[in-house]
């Protein structure tokens, strides 16, 4: 029997379990947030789409076509249904795509359309994603998972360090935007990365003011304890 490899999984149900084979997949780049603004009696135009430091896109869509093969009209129409209330019913979920391994979309499905051939017998799907623009990485950076390590793609680094009165370390955010990551620190520290002091609480917190740039980020921790920093890498793909 012909084994079915590649497709997605959503709201714990894959595509492969129940018969469907990916015939067609399209994944173009989103289109961004453009603030541009044009000054009378000056060159060209002012473009402010990234003065947060990031360039931000609109949410992406995802199209899926498949096709299941000899099945007779009753089994056909039953897919049709169970497939319309599989993908349309829940909100937004992980979507975990065989062509990204080791990584998951985030969103809901916002269309989803058969084409049923009597002639030969087949039910041709076409789902459409609504998605989240970068693709999220399924564990954290610092991770040991040696198996799923890209030598491509990620970095071996420790997010977690001990600090007796001041330790300066780096983390590397190898994604393509800046992330906020969640800090767990077993009493108050603080810490200086680009010139700027963040204070940080004992517990776990997390400041949208307070983002790992892609790339290296050098980081000076005042303080006396244990500090574990949690993010996930996120690529446009």
């Amino acid at each position: 029997m012909f084994e079915i490899i590649e497709g997605f999984t959503f709201a714990g149900k894959s595509t492969m379990e129940q018969g469907f084979r990916l015939v067609g997949r399209d994944a173009p780049t989103p289109s961004e947030k453009e603030i541009v603004e044009s000054v009378p009696f000056a060159q060209g135009v002012y473009d402010f789409s990234a003065i947060m430091g990031d360039r931000v896109y609109e949410n992406r869509t995802i199209t899926y076509q498949f096709l299941l093969l000899q099945s007779d009209y009753p089994h056909r129409k039953i897919a049709e249904i169970q497939i319309k209330n599989w993908l349309m019913t829940p909100f937004i979920q992980p979507l975990y795509d065989t062509h990204d391994y080791g990584y998951h979309w985030l969103g809901k499905f916002t269309s989803v359309s058969v084409d049923d051939s009597h002639h030969d017998g087949t039910l041709v799907v076409s789902a459409e994603f609504n998605a989240y623009p970068f693709m999220i990485a399924d564990l954290p950076e610092g991770n040991d998972v040696w198996d799923t390590f890209n030598f491509e793609l990620d970095v071996a680094q420790t997010v977690e360090y001990k600090v007796i009165g001041s330790k300066t370390i780096t983390l590397y955010n190898l994604g393509g935007r800046s992330i906020a990551p969640k800090i767990t620190a077993s009493s108050k520290m603080s810490i200086i990365m680009g010139g700027t002091t963040y204070s940080v609480p004992a517990g776990e917190s997390k400041s949208e003011t307070f983002r790992l740039s892609v790339g290296v980020n050098t980081l000076t921790i005042n303080g006396t304890g244990t500090i574990k920093f949690e993010f996930y890498k996120e690529l446009m793909a």
